[in-house]
């Protein structure tokens, strides 16, 4: 009983990654993600309190899901600092495949449209993008250290810079219906890094 209800949950979570991603927060309904999720309303009552207690919980269910992926990605294992940095740009990059909902970010979605309505969400869109920019912060701290030790610029500050590229990307990819302008972007982004550090040649 326990296992099928956890399994329900799951699937109206995997659902509001589709849907909200797909059509927006506000235009989401109750009724889009118990179809994408193949169940009832009374299922989904069950489990929340209503579209709001679910999209906290989708936050948390995405960011997990996001954790588990880049903490797995091939860039870990390189042992130069800059080589992980820009290994993660690439690996965003690679990642950038098929339709735009399964590649975008569902808390930059959602806080778009909830910042100044719904305080909760932003604020927990606003923690996970926050803690994703931080497991950048160490190889960045660790790059400048190394190659740019005179650098005014703070750690914080460009994993934070990366983050907003990242989702300025995914709002052109939207705009234009594409993946390839993401994908430019983040060329650019990784040109970018390479020149904030002088000695771009990294050990791998």
């Amino acid at each position: 009983m326990l296992r099928a209800s956890h399994e329900s949950k799951t699937r109206f979570l995997d659902a509001a990654l589709e849907v909200i991603r797909s059509k927006g927060y506000e235009a989401t309904t109750i009724e889009d993600l118990c179809v994408a999720a193949g169940l009832g309303k009374g299922s989904f009552f069950h489990h929340f309190s209503g579209k709001e207690d679910l999209a906290l919980a989708a936050a948390d269910h995405f960011a997990q899901r996001a954790d588990h992926l880049f903490a797995q990605a091939p860039y870990q294992s390189l042992s130069d600092p800059l080589a992980r940095l820009l290994g993660y740009v690439d690996f965003r990059r690679s990642i950038l495949r098929g339709e735009l909902p399964a590649f975008s970010c569902l808390l930059g979605t959602m806080v778009q449209e909830t910042y100044a309505t719904h305080p909760s969400i932003r604020e927990t869109c606003n923690r996970h993008i926050s803690q994703h920019a931080a497991t950048l912060t160490h190889d960045i701290s660790e790059a400048k250290k190394r190659y740019a030790p005179r650098a005014r610029w703070s750690a914080d500050g460009l994993a934070l810079y990366v983050q907003a590229t990242l989702q300025g990307a995914f709002i052109l990819a939207k705009a234009q219906q594409s993946p390839e302008v993401a994908s430019e972007c983040l060329s650019h982004l990784r040109r970018y890094l390479t020149l904030l550090f002088p000695r771009t040649k990294t050990k791998e």
